[in-house]
């Protein structure tokens, strides 16, 4: 029950950092900037609305993003900060806010991903209080890049730590190839393989084939996995993925992935 009016905060957020597109002003399409590359047909100036946008704030073509040119848009995933800048912000001032606290969504994305994990208890009370403090940064209605970033620094040494007591409680006959932070293994034949335990922060896995590959408690914190195929992988326990990553990867029925990452971006 909720005491003196305050109602706590779920144990795991995840499921609220979830884009919801039917009650955002579309300010995805509005506020960044993309240049024509494989993933945008187009080039786009920052804080001006696609072309392909309609007057009612909804996607011209979200039935075949990928087909027009537009794979990125089919990737991005704002965390829910979308409708939380439309529902609590004026017009003037959304645009503004929806970076910073897209960055902030995603920061508590992480940080809810540890108090979720049993095998992360040791890191439970550190956790509640930053997840508490990014929620009280949200609530602020002059949130600056500069809080963000600070919290940011809060942050990353504590998923570091995390990360560390996860992964060591990987079974040491299951370990392989633990260190591979920022490794470039783009293109790489990796089927089948092991990366139990592994660090594979910042790594490039750009077209990779990891077909049936194991990643328990494995860090993929910032890994590109554009274009990898993740068929038949097994990433029930990755350490830190996102929807992003699955989305730009090539996943079907057969690859096992955890159940808050379950249903497409912006569904």
């Amino acid at each position: 029950m909720p005491q003196n009016g305050v109602v706590p905060a779920p144990l795991d957020l995840r499921p609220t950092l979830r884009a919801d597109c039917s009650r955002c002003a579309a300010l995805c399409c509005i506020v960044p900037a993309f240049s024509r590359s494989a993933e945008f047909a187009i080039d786009k100036p920052p804080r001006t609305p696609c072309p392909k946008l309609l007057d009612d704030f909804r996607c011209g073509i979200h039935d075949r993003l990928a087909e027009s040119g537009f794979p990125g848009c089919s990737a991005f995933d704002c965390l829910g900060a979308g409708q939380h800048v439309t529902a609590t912000r004026a017009p003037a001032q959304r645009a503004d806010a929806f970076e910073v606290v897209r960055d902030l969504h995603e920061l508590l994305w992480y940080v809810a991903e540890v108090l979720a994990r049993p095998d992360a208890a040791p890191a439970h009370a550190t956790a509640t209080a930053l997840r508490d403090e990014g929620l009280r940064l949200r609530d602020e209605l002059g949130l600056q890049r500069a809080q963000v970033d600070a919290y940011w620094s809060a942050v990353a040494s504590f998923l570091l730590e995390a990360s560390a007591v996860v992964r060591a409680g990987a079974p040491v006959s299951e370990r392989r190839s633990r260190e591979l932070r920022r490794a470039d293994l783009s293109g790489q034949d990796l089927r089948g393989r092991s990366f139990t335990g592994s660090d594979l922060r910042g790594a490039s896995l750009l077209g990779a084939d990891l077909r049936g590959a194991t990643l328990d408690r494995t860090d993929l914190l910032g890994a590109d996995l554009r274009g990898a195929d993740l068929r038949g992988a097994d990433l029930r326990t990755a350490l830190f993925l996102t929807r992003t990553q699955v989305a730009g990867a090539r996943v079907d029925g057969s690859t096992e992935l955890p159940p808050v990452l379950a249903g497409p971006v912006g569904a």
